[in-house]
């Protein structure tokens, strides 16, 4: 059986201010904006460089403070072990952080932390590469995606290998709680968050954040992309509490992947082949996390 998430508490009061220097279609407003209702005011932010830095930097009137690309992990342990020095327990201490600081750059000091057990909330905002620099592939791009690092000509094809399975990997450090998100699901985002937040020690949430200027599509179709992944197979939503596997969101039956990937620029020169790959990827996924459903991960 699946999981059940809790009903979403919003705050009604607005924590993130209008203005942000995003481009036009952005999820990781989406992500930030309701995250932040969400956490509520008795929370510290941090990030390190990338879009969702420009997201949030100026918009947010909390305690804020951002460090380099790879320190974020290591900031968050400080600011969390400072805080139960002097008694607080109930402080949020919470990242946003891209895929390029989470899954490449940021990887080595989360695992530490994840290892650990560190008592912090990470919340990946992840639009598959490095946006803020000129759209450069990350360890969660997508295959056969068109980067400006992967860029597909005669001896290209895009990116040659799939994404990282961030959840699974930071499962395997048996941490109390690793969900996926997506701004296409606003009420299982929040309703993840309410009710991870107040779990002691090591939280993770990777959120799909779809980018229009990366991945190639009108700027109003954001959400609408990000639900085609959901209901395609593309972005599975789960949870794993202590171990054990929730599938939170279950279509009757799953979109063909076509759906999803044509409207993007980025998988636009996808041959029937390829399209193939993705649709049998995506379907044995899915009927590997079906199985695992209210089970334990064997990790």
């Amino acid at each position: 059986m699946s999981k059940p998430i809790p009903i979403p508490r919003i705050e009604p009061v607005e924590i993130m201010q209008p203005g942000t220097s995003s481009c036009q279609g952005c999820g990781h407003g989406i992500i930030a904006r309701n995250a932040m209702k969400t956490f509520g005011n008795d929370t510290c932010f941090i990030s390190v460089p990338g879009c969702i830095w420009i997201t949030i930097q100026r918009s947010i009137p909390l305690y804020w403070t951002g460090t380099s690309f790879q320190g974020g992990a290591a900031l968050l342990s400080g600011i969390t072990n400072a805080l139960e020095q002097k008694g607080n327990t109930h402080t949020n201490v919470v990242a946003f952080v891209g895929d390029g600081g989470t899954a490449d750059i940021g990887m080595q000091g989360l695992s530490a932390a994840a290892e650990r057990n560190e008592n912090f909330f990470w919340l990946c905002a992840d639009n598959h590469a490095y946006m803020n620099t000129g759209g450069q592939r990350s360890g969660a791009t997508p295959k056969f995606a068109a980067t400006t690092t992967t860029p597909v000509g005669k001896a290209s094809r895009g990116k040659k290998t799939w994404s990282k399975n961030l959840p699974f990997i930071f499962a395997a450090h048996h941490v109390p709680y690793i969900g996926t998100a997506s701004v296409g699901n606003v009420p299982d985002m929040v309703g993840k968050i309410e009710f991870a937040k107040d779990i002691y020690g090591f939280k993770f949430l990777q959120v799909q954040s779809p980018c229009p200027t990366g991945w190639g599509f009108d700027p109003s179709q954001t959400v609408k992309v990000a639900k085609l992944m959901t209901d395609t197979g593309l972005w599975p939503l789960y949870e794993v509490v202590d171990g054990e596997f929730h599938l939170n969101y279950k279509p009757k039956e799953l979109k063909p992947v076509s759906e999803a990937l044509k409207p993007q620029r980025r998988f636009r020169h996808l041959t029937d082949d390829e399209i193939g790959q993705y649709q049998e990827m995506a379907s044995s996924r899915w009927d590997e996390l079906l199985k695992l459903d209210g089970k334990s991960l064997p990790i």
